[in-house]
């Protein structure tokens, strides 16, 4: 190392800051498993809320978002997001991209569970032949640099297709 070398790389760090609230009092509380809803908001300082709730199996509300599937939304934007960058550098034009993202959650016999995988399907469209190929093998680099898959235990996984625009 020379002198001109730092001693240690420090990374740069960024924050988050989201606020659940609990709207699901019903007047009694949680005075029993069934006295109170699982309704909630997620907020965040100068944004809409995200109305949420638990998965209808858990006594939650199928009309909003559950935590499970804001996971697999992160885990979908974030390789969209990471693609969509690689494409630009790559010169690749993409014209439309839809993930039909997915994951499994295996329940245990004690009620905890955990995610067994996510399996990402975007369709991804191109305007040129010519770059299918690059676009196609972006997907593993974007899987590489994506924060939310580097930070999670279980496999996620993308099968893409690739078209090229009319």
């Amino acid at each position: 190392m020379t002198e001109s070398q730092p001693a240690t790389l420090t990374a740069t760090r960024h924050g988050y800051q989201v606020d659940v609230v609990w709207t699901g009092n019903t007047g009694q509380g949680t005075t029993s498993y069934h006295s109170y809803e699982r309704t909630h908001e997620v907020r965040a300082v100068g944004k809409d809320s995200i109305d949420a709730s638990a998965d209808p199996v858990f006594l939650g509300d199928a009309d909003r978002y559950n935590p499970e599937e804001l996971l697999v939304a992160s885990l979908s934007q974030c390789h969209m997001l990471w693609f969509l960058h690689l494409a630009a550098d790559s010169g690749v034009v993409v014209t439309g991209y839809h993930d039909h993202a997915r994951g499994i959650l295996a329940e245990n016999s004690d009620g905890t569970g955990q995610f067994e995988a996510v399996e990402l399907a975007p369709e991804v469209t191109v305007c040129d032949l010519a770059t299918v190929d690059v676009a196609e093998a972006l997907h593993e680099r974007a899987h590489e640099l994506c924060y939310i898959a580097k930070s999670v235990t279980f496999p996620v996984r993308c099968t893409p297709t690739t078209r090229v625009a009319n």
